[in-house]
């Protein structure tokens, strides 16, 4: 049976930047039904996987991690992404925070726990495609309701109750070529939109949640024209919104055109498009739950989630918990993971190997603590 972190290792070595997760749903799909779980590999895109483990009887509690990566370019590291080694006690390569140790942990505490006690009930989603919006969460179906989801996405084994939506807006200007030598007899297109990003950055006054913190927005990308000597006829942005409780994405998409429409009036820009590309609620686990409340002390004892006054309580990064929970049944969520949020998509990623352990441990607590509830007791 592997440990937590050698297990991490193991995963972290599998190449699953931007896509290609099969490999590790089929590793992780060996292991579990191994330990006597019931799984299920779903392929609805070639070589990208979900894997569903299910085992014991009763409400489930539903345990997820994603098992893509976004991608890292060796060129920029010290040392080789998909290295997976051991350096001054932490775990490094891409993924190792986010989130490949969080599902090692997840994969070692149920099959440990089921080794003792099989009949507890027990859900494991694991998916692609997180890191691009959610797409292998949106494609998952027949998943048994839970009141209570865990999300082993980087906290540094914090309890955390939610996070900020995620709002993906395609801005488009159209204008009129011409040749680059003749650009008065054109309508640039590149330099309207490019006004209008620039009012967007700039802008300040966007709404503030007491648990979320303050909505976001950043430009993202810009593409315009063909080359030098042509006036380009269309230029488009995208934008990364984060919302929050009581921001919703129709409210960031009335005040991103409230914001062009004056620009173009200022400025005389061009009439701008916005278009939806992905729309991820915002999530939110109320501090007062009983249930999470609980799951909280077991995970870190003596802890209690996070409370509106200390801001902010929630992540910053969506998660597919904004997709899973409406699947699941409305369950209380909670992150909780070793990853460390400061290391999640950056050169030279690394994550504690203490806390590898630790996080494991502290699921497999949790497991404890739901086969109690369920009236359970310790067999073998």
């Amino acid at each position: 049976m592997y440990d937590a972190v050698t297990l991490a290792q193991q995963l972290v070595r599998m190449d699953t930047r931007g896509g290609a997760e099969k490999p590790a749903a089929a590793f992780l799909a060996t292991l579990l039904e191994d330990a006597g779980f019931a799984v299920r590999v779903d392929e609805p895109e070639a070589g990208r996987a979900n894997l569903v483990a299910v085992r014991g009887s009763g409400t489930p509690i539903t345990l997820t991690g994603h098992l893509d990566t976004v991608p890292a370019d060796a060129s920029g590291w010290s040392f080789d992404p998909l290295s997976g080694e051991i350096h001054g006690g932490r775990l490094r390569g891409r993924g190792s925070s986010d989130m490949k140790a969080g599902v090692a942990g997840i994969v070692c505490a149920a099959t440990r726990h089921a080794a003792h006690s099989p009949g507890t009930a027990v859900q494991l989603v694991f998916t692609f495609g997180e890191e691009t919006g959610c797409e292998g969460a949106a494609a998952l179906d027949g998943l048994a309701p839970s009141p209570a989801l865990l999300v082993a996405e980087p906290t540094a084994n914090r309890v955390v109750l939610g996070h900020k939506g995620a709002l993906w807006l395609r801005l488009t200007a159209h204008g009129r070529s011409a040749h680059g030598s003749r650009p008065e007899l054109g309508d640039n297109a590149l330099v309207k939109l490019a006004a209008a990003a620039q009012r967007i950055h700039e802008h300040g006054d966007w709404p503030h949640s007491a648990t979320h913190g303050a909505a976001t927005v950043n430009v993202g990308t810009f593409h315009a024209g063909i080359q030098p000597n042509l006036v380009p006829d269309r230029a488009e942005l995208t934008l990364d919104v984060r919302t929050v409780p009581g921001f919703s994405s129709a409210d960031a998409v009335a005040e991103i055109r409230r914001v062009v429409r004056q620009c173009a009036a200022e400025e005389g820009a061009a009439e701008v498009t916005v278009e939806r590309i992905l729309d991820l609620p915002s999530v939110a686990t109320d501090p007062g739950d009983a249930l999470a409340r609980e799951l909280t002390g077991v995970l870190v004892p003596g802890a209690a989630p996070a409370a509106g006054g200390q801001e902010p309580c929630c992540a910053t990064y969506f998660t597919d918990a904004s997709v899973l929970a409406g699947k699941l049944g409305g369950p209380a969520v909670l992150l909780y993971g070793p990853g460390e949020p400061e290391q999640a998509h950056v050169t030279d990623e690394s994550c504690s190997v203490a806390a590898v352990h630790a996080s494991a441990e502290a699921l497999e607590r949790l497991l404890a603590r739901w086969h109690e509830r369920a009236g359970g007791r310790r067999e073998g």
